[in-house]
C-alpha cells in the first residue's frame, strides 16, 4: 500500500484515556478499549498541509533528532524495550530481534511482508518477547518496535498509512498459520482521549489466531508518534490468560519508551537539560 492521506476515526463509542490499553473504573478490572469505526467515507479530511502542521510539536527539538542511520540505530538501542520493561516472567523470544535492514509492510491482500527500508526511514527495530506457558495457561507473545524517520512529517505519514491499512484490512495474515481477526482501530491526537505523551496515538484491538497456539485470543496493539520517532507495542494472549493479565503486561511499556524518547529528543524545560543518554 502507498502512503495514505491522513484519516480520522469517527463514531467512537467508548475509549479509555491515556496511553494505557485498558481503563480501570470503580476498582474494576481493566479491559481494552472498544470502538465502533465509522465508514471510511468522509474520513479522509486532512491534506498534506494540515498533516505538516500537525507534525510540528513543541515537545521535541528537531536539532536533537537523528540525522543519520547510525544515530538512529543508537537512539533505538537506548529507548526500545527489553524484557524487564514488561515485568517479571517475560523472556526473549526466538527470534529476538528483527532484521534492521527490513520492515513489515501490509499489502493490498492484507498479508504482512518484509521489505527493505524506504528512503524516509533511517532505522527500525522490533524485539519479540514471550511469557512461557505455565500453570495450565498458554504462552503470551509480546513485541516492541521503534522506528526513526528522517522528519516528523515522515513519521506522521507512517501513522496515517497504518490507520488506513487497519480500516482496509480488518483481518490480516502476519505469517503463514497466524492471523489477526476482528480488528478495530481508533486514534487520538495530542490532548484527545487523555493522550498527553505522543503527538498522535493509534490503538488497535482484535483477536489473534494461530494454527499451533490456537485461539482466538485477545490482541491489542498501540503505536505513538513523538517527533520523528514512532514506537509501538503489541500483545497476543494465550489459553487461560485474562484480559486484565494481558493488560498488566503492556500498559506501561509504551509510555516508558515515549519518556525515553522525550529524554533523547525533547526540548529542555526549566533548568533541565534533557541530555542525551539513559532513559527510565
Amino acid at each position: 500500500m502507498t502512503y495514505a492521506r491522513a484519516l480520522r476515526i469517527s463514531g467512537v463509542v467508548a475509549a479509555c484515556g491515556g496511553l494505557l490499553l485498558g481503563c480501570t473504573g470503580g476498582g474494576g478490572a481493566a479491559s481494552p478499549p472498544t470502538a465502533s469505526v465509522a465508514s471510511r467515507s468522509g474520513n479522509a479530511t486532512a491534506s498534506a498541509d494540515s498533516q505538516a502542521a500537525a507534525s510540528a510539536t513543541s515537545e521535541t527539538d528537531p536539532a536533537r533528532e537523528p540525522k543519520t542511520a547510525a544515530q538512529a540505530r543508537a537512539l533505538i538501542e537506548r529507548v526500545i524495550s527489553g524484557p524487564e520493561l514488561f515485568g517479571t516472567g517475560v523472556a526473549r523470544a526466538t527470534p529476538y530481534e528483527s532484521d534492521p535492514g527490513q520492515w513489515a509492510v501490509l499489502g493490498d491482500d492484507c498479508l504482512w511482508r518484509l521489505e527493505p527500508l524506504p528512503g524516509d526511514t533511517l532505522a527500525t527495530l522490533t524485539r519479540h518477547f514471550e511469557v512461557p506457558a505455565a500453570g495450565g495457561k498458554g504462552s503470551v507473545r509480546l513485541s516492541a518496535t521503534v522506528t526513526v524517520h528522517r522528519t516528523a512529517l515522515d513519521a506522521s505519514w507512517e501513522q496515517a498509512r497504518m490507520l488506513e491499512e487497519d480500516l482496509d484490512c480488518t483481518e490480516q495474515t502476519q505469517r503463514p498459520g497466524e492471523r489477526l481477526t476482528g480488528l478495530q482501530s481508533l486514534s487520538f491526537a495530542r490532548g484527545e482521549g487523555g493522550n498527553t505523551s505522543g503527538d498522535d496515538l493509534l490503538l488497535e484491538t482484535g483477536q489473534c489466531v494461530s494454527d499451533t497456539r490456537g485461539g482466538p485470543y485477545p490482541y491489542w496493539w498501540q503505536q505513538a508518534v513523538l517527533g520523528s520517532v514512532v514506537a509501538g507495542t503489541s500483545v497476543c494472549g494465550g489459553r487461560g490468560r485474562s484480559e486484565q493479565e494481558l493488560n498488566s503486561l503492556v500498559a506501561e511499556v509504551l509510555p516508558r519508551m515515549l519518556l525515553r524518547i522525550q529524554q533523547e529528543i525533547g526540548r529542555p524545560t526549566g533548568s533541565e537539560s534533557g541530555a542525551n543518554g539513559g532513559g527510565s
